[in-house]
């Protein structure tokens, strides 16, 4: 029987890249006959950047949380969704954040919760469903409290982080919740675990680091002129950690590939990164930053650079004279969704050490299994970015 893809949260960096990868042939050109891409916001094709494909359905507005309940979700998803009764892959890239821990919690179960029902009801052909977590499931977000800093590599055997943190964790909420849910039916499920996502995102989105470095480079190209120097902008403990970047096009490959394996990755968990080689800022920020002809340097001693988001915000008549310059897209600088606050915790705040081990995930990826280095990763969000026209 023909597999046919259903991605929530199509327009998010790894549900971009899931659509994407899907509709130019991966892992095969036949391994699936369709893919529908859902979306919260509106997305039009040109937008999207997808190839054009007879594969493809782009399905916008579906509400998972309906007020009107479980019942109307499902006929919306009946209506809208031309091939609902043949889906077999879910992927199942949606979240809502929210500050308080127990609300998020609450939340985003009651969001894959309600979206996997619905397949249930309508579809009699689920075979499997991908859900991403990340390396806050192994305690990165706890900073000086994070638990593992003496077991590194992080391998997807390590336990739970301890209470009382974990539980205001939702991916153990959701994880739990599908292995119940999935007991004893016809499909099983994975978890995919990314640490920083370097991708492209069609829409403005607030935890995409590349657009936001993108915005940022760019705009100091044009400020300060080509050949100026950068400093980065973390800190000099920052500067020098190890960590692994999780590419969009690795984590979907990923994702796909373990999805085909239901005899290996049922309820297995998978680290997914670009390359089992650990990376610092040191070694990326001057590679980043010579896209954009600029000369990235070490923060100065005892501080760090010039704060991106503060930068933007200075300049943003510049930026705005950019957009008409270049027949940019705008609504990416200066309004609600531009939040530094992402990006500057993931420069500044996570100084210490978080590699993790990529065997596992190697060994079920097997012909598929690649090493991507900094520059094939970043330029590649980064000329997605320029391809439509977000930067110049």
């Amino acid at each position: 029987m023909a597999n046919h893809a259903l991605v929530y949260g199509a327009s998010g960096i790894t549900g971009w890249a899931i659509v994407n990868q899907i509709l130019n042939g991966f892992p095969t050109p036949d391994a699936f006959a369709s893919v529908t891409a859902l979306t919260n916001r509106p997305l039009s094709p040109e937008a999207a950047q997808w190839p054009a494909s007879p594969k493809l359905q782009v399905v916008s507005g579906v509400d998972l949380l309906n007020p009107q309940g479980q019942n109307a979700l499902d006929a919306e998803l009946r209506e809208k969704v031309k091939n609902i009764k043949e889906i077999t892959h879910v992927y199942f890239f949606a979240y809502i954040m929210d500050p308080d821990p127990k609300k998020e919690c609450t939340i985003n179960v009651e969001l894959i919760s309600r979206a996997i029902t619905a397949v249930e009801h309508l579809s009699s052909n689920l075979k499997f469903v991908v859900l991403p977590t990340g390396t806050k499931a192994y305690g990165v977000h706890l900073l000086d409290k994070f638990p593992f800093k003496n077991d590194l590599p992080l391998r997807e055997s390590l336990p739970r982080i301890p209470e009382p943190y974990a539980s205001e964790m939702f991916y153990y909420n959701q994880t739990d919740m599908l292995s119940s849910m999935s007991k004893g039916k016809p499909w099983t499920w994975c978890e995919v675990i990314p640490d920083m996502i370097v991708g492209f995102v069609p829409n403005n989105n607030i935890y995409c680091l590349a657009q936001f470095l993108a915005l940022y480079l760019s705009l100091y190209a044009e400020v300060n002129g080509k050949g100026s120097e950068v400093p980065f902008p973390g800190t000099e403990i920052s500067w020098k950690n190890k960590s692994n970047d999780s590419s969009q096009d690795i984590c979907a490959k990923v994702s796909i590939v373990a999805s085909l394996k239901p005899e290996a990755s049922s309820e297995q968990r998978y680290n997914a990164a670009d390359s089992a080689e650990p990376s610092s800022w040191s070694r990326k920020w001057p590679i980043i930053c010579e896209y954009f002809g600029l000369k990235g340097t070490p923060p100065p001693a005892g501080g760090s650079g010039p704060e991106p988001a503060a930068y933007l915000a200075q300049h943003v008549n510049a930026w705005r004279e950019l957009e008409k310059k270049h027949g940019l897209a705008n609504g990416r600088v200066g309004n609600e969704r531009s939040f530094g606050g992402f990006p500057y915790f993931i420069m500044t705040m996570l100084n210490f050490d978080r590699q993790m081990d990529m065997t596992k995930c190697h060994e079920m990826m097997g012909e598929y299994a690649e090493n991507v280095d900094t520059k094939k990763a970043w330029y590649t969000a980064f000329d997605r970015f320029r391809k439509a026209k977000i930067i110049p």
